[in-house]
């Protein structure tokens, strides 16, 4: 149980920088960034991603057009603002500050456990 809710908190507090990346690339309709986060393993639903656009978008992070559908009503589009791209450069940042860190941590404590293994022989 402790294991699973550490496993949700550490996807919620990447999800809104994986979006963000997902977005960078131009602009996407929103059932193409759950696609797209499905296929990264991020399971996300509407209920979980329209609340986390809309948040971003009032934050100044996102824009959107609106862009006519060829089978139904016109579908909204949506793509980084300038302080979007700032934003998302920081998180690059922060990224790989913790990929460092994690690495790091997982190297030492690899090493322990080899070591441990060793005095054991």
């Amino acid at each position: 149980m402790i294991a699973e809710n550490t496993q949700t908190q550490m996807r919620k507090g990447i999800l809104e920088y994986c979006v963000l990346l997902i977005i960078s690339r131009g602009e996407i309709y929103a059932s193409d960034i759950i696609a797209e986060l499905k296929s990264a393993r991020l399971l996300v639903v509407e209920g979980t991603l329209y609340p986390l656009l809309t948040r971003l978008k009032n934050n100044g992070l996102l824009s959107y057009n609106w862009v006519e559908s060829t089978s139904g009503p016109p579908r909204k589009y949506y793509l980084l603002t300038e302080k979007g791209k700032s934003i998302l450069g920081q998180l690059d940042s922060t990224w790989q500050e913790l990929a460092y860190a994690i690495n790091t941590s997982k190297k030492v404590a690899d090493n322990e456990t080899n070591d441990q293994i060793n005095l054991n022989k």
